[in-house]
C-alpha cells in the first residue's frame, strides 16, 4: 500500500463514512473524497520530500485529526511497518514518545524484537535508561539506512 493511499482509506474510515452517514448525501461527501484524495497525495508529497519542518507539520495535523483522543498515541505496533508509521518514524520519530518498547522499536525498524535486543546487546542501538529504546536512536539509524523503495 501507497502512503497516499493509506492516509486515504484512514480518513474514509475516521470521516468521511461518519460524516456520509450523518449527511445521508452521496454527493456532497463526493467533493470531499475528490479533494481529500489530491491533498493526500500533496501531504504524501510533503511527508516525504519536504523539509522537516514541513513534513512534521503535516504529520502533526494527521495524527491530531486521524487519532483524537485523551489518550497518549500508542498506535498498535504493526502500525509501525505501514506506510505512515514508517514515514512518522523517519521523519519526526514518535511524536509523544522519548522511548519504545523492544517490539515497537523492531516494528519501526523492520525486524524483530530479538533482532533489536541482539542489536542492544552488541552496543549498535543503546537502551533507554527507563528501558526500552531511545526513539532518536532508532530514528538516526532508519536515516543512515535509506529504504530500497520509497516509504
Amino acid at each position: 500500500m501507497d502512503l497516499a493511499d493509506q492516509i486515504l482509506r484512514l480518513l474514509d474510515i475516521r470521516l468521511v463514512d461518519p460524516l456520509e452517514i450523518l449527511l445521508d448525501d452521496d454527493r456532497t461527501v463526493g467533493v470531499v473524497r475528490e479533494r481529500l484524495r489530491l491533498r493526500a497525495a500533496h501531504w504524501a508529497h510533503t511527508m516525504r520530500h519536504g523539509d522537516d519542518a514541513e513534513a512534521a507539520h503535516v504529520i502533526a495535523r494527521l495524527i491530531g485529526t486521524l487519532y483524537p483522543d485523551d489518550h497518549a498515541f500508542a498506535p498498535p505496533v504493526d502500525w509501525w511497518r505501514a506506510p505512515l508509521g514508517q514515514v512518522v518514524i523517519r521523519r519526526m520519530g514518535h511524536p509523544f514518545a522519548e522511548s519504545v518498547s523492544y517490539a515497537t522499536a523492531g516494528a519501526m525498524l523492520g525486524i524483530t524484537r530479538q533482532g533489536v535486543h541482539d542489536l542492544v546487546r552488541r552496543g549498535r542501538l543503546p537502551r533507554h535508561p527507563e528501558g526500552g529504546v531511545p526513539v532518536a536512536a532508532i530514528r538516526d539509524r532508519l536515516r543512515d539506512n535509506p529504504p530500497t523503495e520509497e516509504f
